[in-house]
């Protein structure tokens, strides 16, 4: 009998083998084993034991069915877990879920913000601290009256019919029926928010803060209603944002044309390159760079605007003007084009706005009024010609501003809208940075985001729609515009209306909403009761902890999510910026439903599993970075769900028997959390235990700095590699196989210890197959996701670790010889190892791991000091300094066949090499070739060479082994090979001498099929 480890005390069960199922203890010392009563004694409890009580174990079914994954979220919304734990003394840990629109449909990017914040806050859950992620969504003001009119107008009604109080009130109906979709399908994800904190940004109480901060800064004297340029989108009749406005490059023309000059000759004008003819009857001036020669002439005079019945306006010198491009000659239209607007301004010119809201040309676009600017472009330009003002047209590729939303082509306009004075808010946001109070992850993006701010225009923040936040300003009917009242409600508007203009006065509300990003600027803190800063939401977990979102979404929402926090608050809204890439496809390329590589996360999670398709966005990229997205990595990662699942059973099927519960109540109260505890065991369970408390620590670090892909790989490779292709498998020698009976106890203790462990680790990464399998094991402890974080710290053994990883060392290369000769898999083998000390006496007590992994054969195995006589008839393995293995090749092999095989082998590598040869020694083909193919040909060459080297080391050595009349014939037929190689050789150089010498192709095939024989036959 083998001997157990010294000064174990350890609970057994009864191992497979055992008859009885009576729970004994087992004293050993060196040289003593004998039994004791369990009640005398009994292993460390800790508060971390992971019970297991057959009352409350489930059965595990064959594998993880994805239908099971409803049933788990509603149970933990059942039990409150979403909840934040009540305790005075947790310290906060708080996201604001970023409000998905309420007429969206899950999509990949927001699988990718659900698995990322879900992961973090699970994390925190788990450490104990008070997790709290507030869901909500957006009343997404364009996107939602899109929607509806479309709805509207598929029945046959227009929103300009209902009027602005229906309309809403169906926007609302819609709502109600339609709005929930988004958020069940991110309950689909697994997101673990708060669900009785849902909110919307058109809730009362969040209106209430929108209207708060409005009066907040108009006092202040940041909010302003003036006429400007903005970009306006014709189809939806109301200004957009510049960060809403995205640009294509998009095949289109310049036109060129003449523009007359005033009491000059018919030579006499300015030629000028456009993309947009129809705007000039709009213009007001025409440019030229004050540098160039060939208008010089003409600056200070007068141009006539073609088509416009003589309207003259002056040409005006400015260094803005390119003189390479186009003609050198700009026309200036500051009604219509942004730069042109800062020109006008500087020159004090004219506005002329020639365009109706819907796109149509205006009254001050004379005969072409009432035309679509696109018509119009074109009668415009027939006109040109035919008063022979036009000059050509050349293609050109245009930078084409299109509308987010709606799609359409912006069109540039000065329009009245409300602004807020920005600059004063970007200093403090930008100062938070600079002085290291907000983080953003990666770091990458802090110059980004300076550069914004720094260069940050005012915000129009009015938009001419119907649904959204109305805008708190009253005019009085009968009095110019310029005069308005700024309030919370109409009855205040009014009480400061009639004190001004008297008791009869009527006020009429400004039509238009705020931009939608105004009121989710406020997200962080209005979702928390602000402005009444006395609510206990706001004053527990304000300011929150991570705002996790898209880069894209950088300026559009977080920077101004940053001013408006520190403005109204007084506090940054929170600390930690973190900022995920785009979920692009498996060519990296955005998904589109053009390009039909759109993935659908409810059909991923029907195919693969919630958990599948969490860990592969969780871990396939870092902070800021595309994620390639692909059905191959999804189908890796449901296998990784399967692996998963299948350590979970068999470590199930190996435990005690529900009736045993002294052994399960032993097993569970298992505790390796010191160096003794640790020290007492096996060194192949030192090594697992101190692989899975450095992964424990690593893990942890990992989460806390947010590198959350690191922290799930890292699980993942410990696993994969360390525990389930290695431990579990040298697991089943203790208890399948081990004499020593006390080997399954351990075994299953640390089975049970380490998958426990593994469980926490990686529940927050896939909380679905992670619930199911604790349920499944540690029931009675109640549920994963409010168990407690491993605990960090815990003892290591770097010797054990280091020995153990020599035995992995060990295995694979007895493996790869194995390979190497084509052993038959279930074939045991003779192997001597050669070594000495600590090494030696770690290699006897674990040889049973090593017969079992490397399948070697324990009668014949030798274990020694000294190398075998026989040596140079054996494979010789150096592992490490010390230690070498020697395989007898005659155990391994049939030398006959396999030196028959290696012979096949050489014959037509040695013909493949020729054929390399002959071509490198062309001058043809080193002369004319690609160099590239060239170097390819040469180093298949070398690779071969080397090759064909080794094998024929190998021929030698077998052949030297063979028994003598084997022998004999082998080398025959070895040298029947090389007679039969050089006969190709001649024949392909065209020789002629040799060739009635050699063997006949057909003869030497039949040889070498038939072996040896029909050598000795012959």
């Amino acid at each position: 009998m083998a001997s157990p480890p010294a000064n174990v005390s350890l609970k057994l069960t009864r191992p497979l083998g055992f008859t009885s199922s009576f729970p004994w203890t087992l004293r050993c010392r060196p040289g003593l084993l004998f039994l004791r009563s369990p009640s005398k004694r009994s292993l460390h409890t800790r508060s971390m034991a992971p019970e297991l009580h057959t009352e409350t174990r489930n059965e595990l079914a064959k594998s993880f069915d994805f239908s099971s994954e409803e049933r788990i979220y509603n149970w933990w919304e059942s039990q409150g877990y979403f909840k934040p734990s009540s305790k005075k003394d947790c310290e906060p840990f708080v996201i604001a879920m970023p409000p998905a629109n309420v007429t969206g449909a899950l999509h990949m990017g927001h699988a990718m913000f659900v698995t990322l914040e879900d992961v973090m806050i699970r994390h925190w859950r788990m450490r104990g601290k008070a997790a709290l992620w507030i869901p909500g969504t957006d009343h997404a003001g364009i996107a939602t009256q899109l929607v509806v009119e479309k709805m509207l107008l598929s029945q046959g009604v227009k929103r300009s019919e209902l009027g602005r109080e229906q309309f809403v009130a169906r926007v609302w109906e819609w709502k109600k029926k339609f709005g929930g979709t988004i958020t069940n399908q991110l309950r689909r994800l697994g997101a673990s928010c708060d669900w009785t904190r849902e909110r919307f940004t058109l809730d009362r109480q969040l209106s209430d803060a929108v209207v708060e901060a409005f009066l907040h800064l108009h006092r202040k004297g940041l909010i302003y209603r003036g006429s400007y340029m903005v970009n306006w989108s014709p189809s939806l009749q109301t200004a957009v944002s510049d960060l809403e406005v995205e640009y294509s490059e998009e095949p289109g023309s310049l036109y060129f044309f003449k523009y007359p000059i005033a009491d000059g000759g018919r030579d006499d004008y300015l030629p000028i390159a456009t993309t947009r003819p129809e705007t000039l009857l709009g213009d007001t001036a025409v440019a030229v760079h004050p540098e160039d020669e060939r208008y010089a002439k003409y600056v200070g005079r007068m141009a006539i605007v073609p088509m416009s019945n003589g309207r003259k306006i002056p040409v005006i010198a400015d260094k803005y003007v390119k003189r390479e491009f186009g003609t050198g000659a700009l026309k200036i239209t500051p009604g219509h084009d942004p730069n042109d607007y800062e020109i006008g301004k500087k020159f004090g010119l004219p506005i002329i706005n020639i365009m109706n809201n819907d796109g149509s040309m205006n009254e001050n676009a004379g005969n072409y009024s009432g035309l679509d600017r696109f018509e119009a472009r074109k009668k415009l330009w027939e006109d040109l010609e035919a008063a022979g003002l036009a000059i050509k047209i050349e293609p050109y590729t245009l930078n084409v501003p299109r509308s987010q939303r709606g799609g359409e082509i912006v069109e540039p306009l000065v329009s009245m809208q409300w602004f807020v004075k920005i600059q004063p808010l970007a200093k403090k946001a930008l100062e938070a940075v600079e002085e290291g109070h907000l983080k953003i992850i990666p770091e990458r993006f802090e110059k980004t985001y300076n550069h914004w701010l720094s260069n940050i225009k005012d915000w129009c923040i009015s938009r001419q729609l119907w649904w959204g936040h109305r805008i708190p300003v009253w005019y009085v009917k009968g009095i110019r515009n310029d005069e308005y009242i700024v309030a919370r409600t109409e009855e205040d508007a009014y009480v400061l209306a009639r004190k001004k203009f008297g008791d009869d006065c009527i006020l009429e509300q400004d039509p238009d909403v705020l931009d939608t990003w105004f009121s989710s600027g406020l997200w962080p803190f209005s979702t928390l009761g602000w402005p009444d800063t006395t609510q206990a939401d706001y004053a527990r977990f304000y300011p929150t902890a991570v705002m996790e979102t898209g880069h894209d979404i950088l300026f559009f929402w977080v920077a101004r999510m940053v001013m408006m926090g520190i403005e109204f608050t007084g506090k940054l809204p929170f600390s930690t910026i973190y900022l995920h890439g785009l979920v692009r496809d498996s060519q990296g390329r955005k998904m589109s439903k053009t390009l039909g590589n759109v993935i659908d996360p409810l059909q991923s999670i029907a195919e693969y599993g919630t958990d599948a398709l969490r860990f592969t966005l969780a871990t396939g990229t870092t902070p800021g970075q595309d994620v390639n997205l692909s059905p191959e990595r999804l189908t890796a990662n449901k296998g990784f769900t399967n692996k998963l699942w299948n350590a979970g059973k068999f470590i199930h099927q190996n435990l005690p028997p529900p009736s045993d519960e002294l052994a399960c109540r032993s097993l569970s109260e298992s505790r390796f959390i010191s160096q003794d505890d640790l020290h007492r065991l096996p060194q192949s369970e030192q090594w697992i235990l101190s692989k899975l408390h450095a992964l424990v620590d690593d893990v942890t670090t990992n989460y806390e700095k947010l590198y959350l892909g690191e922290a799930g790989r890292a699980i993942y490779d410990f696993f994969w590699s360390d525990f389930a292709d290695w431990y579990i498998e040298a697991s089943k020698t203790r208890l399948y196989q081990h004499e020593y009976a006390p080997s399954a106890s351990i075994a299953q203790s640390v089975l049970l210890y380490v998958f426990n462990h593994v469980l926490r680790l990686l529940h927050p990464f896939m909380p679905y197959v992670t619930e199911e399998l604790w349920q499944g094991l540690f029931k009675n402890e109640g549920a994963l996701i409010v168990s407690p974080w491993p605990t960090c710290n815990l003892p290591k053994n770097q010797e054990a670790v280091q020995n153990f990883e020599i035995m992995q060392i060990l295995i694979r290369s007895i493996r790869n010889a194995r390979a190497e000769y084509s052993v038959e898999p279930g074939k045991r083998i003779t192997a001597i190892l050669v070594t000495t000390g600590a090494l030696q006496l770690f290699i006897e007590a674990e040889k049973a791991i090593l017969f079992s992994l490397a399948k070697l054969d324990p009668k014949s195995f030798q274990l020694s000091s000294e190398i075998p006589d026989d040596a140079n008839k054996a494979i010789q393995l150096v592992i490490c300094e010390g230690l070498e293995v020697y395989l007898p090749l005659s155990e391994m092999v049939d030398i006959e066949n396999e030196l028959l095989r290696l012979g096949k082998q050489v014959s037509k590598m040695q013909l493949e090499f020729d054929g390399l040869s002959k071509r490198l020694s062309s001058s043809n083909f080193v002369e004319k070739a690609p160099a590239a193919v060239v170097q390819e040909t040469r180093q298949k060459a070398e690779e071969l060479q080397e090759k064909l080297l080794i094998i024929k080391q190998r021929v030698t050595l077998l052949e030297s082994m063979a028994v003598a009349p084997a022998r004999d014939a082998l080398i025959y037929t070895n040298r029947l090979t090389d007679i039969y190689l050089r006969g190709r050789r001649n024949d392909s150089s065209g020789s002629s001498g040799e060739k009635s010498a050699l063997v006949k192709p057909h003869y030497y095939n039949h040889i070498v099929a038939r072996g040896s024989d029909a050598i000795y036959k012959s």
